[in-house]
């Protein structure tokens, strides 16, 4: 298994604050990232996320708005359980322009293994953009941007340091 980690922005610009891991991964586009960190700005794109997480990663980091019940703006480091996620009757159910971290993990288990230890930065979101959707964060979740970035890239760290570690004789 290669020692890349794969840091993946996801969602709708047109609906608000599902636009959260897009701006994450934009952002993150303007610093200097560790070597053997790939962020690629997925947005909408949820099947080619799905194939990508079968690639041979060490790790991989979604970020995405995830509804929790939380204030907005609430940020959450996630390790999804992927044990038992597949479920090839629903492969045929998926909408590509509209899935959430647990259903873009369950589609990619359809078609192959997850192997990457694999996290979800979430944030709480505000404003979805309702039924006429709507561009751009609220002001709780835009303020949130910076912290995701910091998480993601401190998890980074660790992560690439835990790949590149000896194994244990």
């Amino acid at each position: 298994m290669k020692d890349h980690v794969l840091i993946a922005g996801v969602g709708n610009i047109f609906l608000g604050d599902d636009a959260f891991g897009v701006e994450v991964a934009r952002a993150m586009g303007t610093r200097t990232l560790p070597a053997r960190t790939v962020v690629r700005d997925f947005g909408i794109r949820s099947f080619d996320l799905a194939y990508a997480l079968l690639d041979d990663w060490s790790a991989v980091v979604l970020v995405d708005a995830v509804s929790r019940g939380e204030a907005p703006g609430t940020l959450f480091v996630i390790e999804p359980d992927l044990s038992g996620l597949a479920d090839e009757n629903q492969a045929a159910t998926f909408d590509g322009h509209s899935m959430d971290p647990v259903t873009v993990l369950r589609l990619a288990q359809t078609l192959g293994e997850i192997r990457a230890k694999t996290f979800v930065i979430g944030c709480e979101p505000s404003d979805l953009g309702g039924e006429e959707g709507r561009m751009g964060l609220t002001p709780q979740v835009a303020a949130a941007v910076d912290e995701a970035v910091a998480m993601v890239e401190e998890l980074t760290q660790k992560l690439l340091a835990n790949a590149a570690a000896p194994a244990a004789v």
